[in-house]
């Protein structure tokens, strides 16, 4: 008995013995969370460190801190986006609002929309007329037109260019290949196009890798080399901003030095060329599903001065994934290279200006009825 009760004694005591370490263990690990915590919150809070930290927009944490940030100062009241005429979407994050009418932006620029959403006062049916060929064009800003008016867009232009055609302006500032593929599934399959026309601006691809840019989005990821769709629904941005007080800006500077290391070693620039093909050639295959003949336009680097050359190595690699793709793609540096030589001006950097989108207009054009493909109506019965 009387060893029986020494054991039991033992056991009690070494039990007390192992709460207790866990128990300081646990207070240890809680004591330097919170100074790692306070550290980063107290080192954020100096405006030099703060903007040299965020200063590259490398991850979604320096993303969504900036947006936080700005609503927390007022900046952006009633929890609007980059400008008032976007709205909270829950499939893509944003989009335009519906309905807009006459609105002022960009200075003394008009921007309208229809009651889809879409640019310009002209509403679409999506049966579509059967004597007129219909183009859709997916894009960002440069194809949505910003800082112009509805009516000085290139796909507006190349409408005007065209006059037996139907073209939908379904470019949409900020996005990425990403959020163009689901709008392209989600509303531009229903308008039936003949051709389906993609503005392209490389720098897109870096949005494919984001969870949050302009704002919470939807991002694609590779799982055995199938596209596997997350981040959906997009939280509404008051619920963003108050699971933002729970969010730990140690984990968040973590987060941006490790994307550091992934683009120093190579790995980020690896994986968004993977996604990026993925997401195209899915929007291919979309594409191909409704008969529509798929067509990329290189909007990069198009107003370069530099003299007749060679395709850059970032156009090279374009190119052979077009034709890996087996799409369409048209390139338009020649036409700004002879516009100058004719002394037209060019505005060389920011978005697009009048001037360069009637160019851009142009040579989808030429390229269209080159091809003949100005001239197919693929679905001739709607």
């Amino acid at each position: 008995m009387e060893v029986n009760s020494r054991y039991s004694s033992d056991k009690k005591s070494s039990g007390r013995r192992v709460i207790k370490i866990a128990l300081k263990i646990l207070l240890a690990f809680c004591l330097c969370a919170l100074i790692l915590e306070g550290g980063t919150r107290l080192l954020l809070s100096v405006n030099i460190v703060h903007d040299w930290i965020t200063d590259s927009y490398l991850c979604d944490t320096v993303w969504r801190w900036a947006w936080v940030d700005r609503h927390q100062k007022g900046d952006a009241a009633d929890y609007t986006f980059t400008y008032s005429f976007d709205r909270y979407d829950a499939a893509r994050g944003w989009a335009l609002k519906p309905n807009i009418s006459n609105v002022a932006c960009f200075g003394n620029k008009i921007i309208n929309t229809n009651s889809k959403g879409i640019r310009g006062k002209t509403e679409y049916a999506y049966a579509g007329n059967k004597d007129k060929l219909r183009i859709l064009i997916l894009g960002d800003s440069y194809t949505f037109g910003e800082e112009v008016s509805d009516t000085e867009t290139f796909p507006y232009y190349l409408q005007q260019m065209l006059p037996d055609t139907e073209v939908i302006n379904f470019g949409v500032r900020g996005y990425g290949h990403d959020q163009m593929l689901i709008y392209l599934k989600e509303e531009g399959i229903k308008y039936k196009p003949d051709i389906i026309i993609l503005g392209v601006i490389t720098g897109d691809a870096s949005r494919n890798m984001l969870k949050f840019r302009d704002y919470a989005k939807p991002k694609f990821e590779l799982l055995n080399k199938e596209l596997k769709l997350v981040n959906v629904p997009v939280p509404d941005p008051e619920t963003t901003l108050k699971d933002e007080l729970w969010k730990s800006r140690f984990i968040g500077l973590l987060d941006i030095l490790y994307s550091l290391v992934l683009r120093k070693t190579g790995i980020y620039e690896a994986e968004k060329e993977k996604l990026t093909n993925a997401i195209l050639e899915e929007m291919v295959t979309t594409a191909n599903s409704i008969d529509a003949k798929p067509v990329f336009v290189y909007l990069e680097n198009i107003r370069s001065k530099e003299a007749d050359r060679g395709m850059t190595k970032e156009e090279q690699n374009y190119f052979d994934a077009c034709k890996t793709m087996n799409v369409d793609c048209v390139f338009l540096r020649s036409l700004f290279q002879s516009a100058r030589r004719q002394g037209i001006k060019i505005k060389e950097d920011g978005h697009f200006d009048i001037i360069t989108h009637r160019i851009v207009a142009r040579g989808i054009k030429e390229y269209l009825v080159k091809s003949g493909l100005a001239a197919k109506r693929r679905h001739s019965a709607r």
